[in-house]
């Protein structure tokens, strides 16, 4: 009998938290103010805008091989460790 409750109950909050993802454009608040323009700006950014990572958040992925070996130079810091 409980295990009987417990499966209806998890299957009422998952339905419950699988209904709670709706996709609307989002909007302020009622009574409450649009969000201000950046300084500088000669126009409020788009949600769009918002939500896309610019390329210093999502750097390029860099596949180059190496072609050939090289030497490496000399580095001054790079010292055996004390002992």
């Amino acid at each position: 009998m409980a295990t009987k409750r417990l499966i209806l109950i998890g299957i009422a909050a998952t339905a419950l938290l699988g209904a709670c993802g709706g996709k609307e454009d989002l909007k302020p608040a009622a009574g409450q103010p649009a969000p201000v323009i950046p300084v500088g700006a000669t126009r409020a950014p788009t949600t769009e805008e918002l939500t896309t990572p610019d390329a210093q958040a999502r750097p390029a992925r860099s596949d180059e091989l190496l072609k050939r070996s090289e030497q490496r130079e000399t580095d001054d810091f790079d010292l055996p460790p004390p002992g």
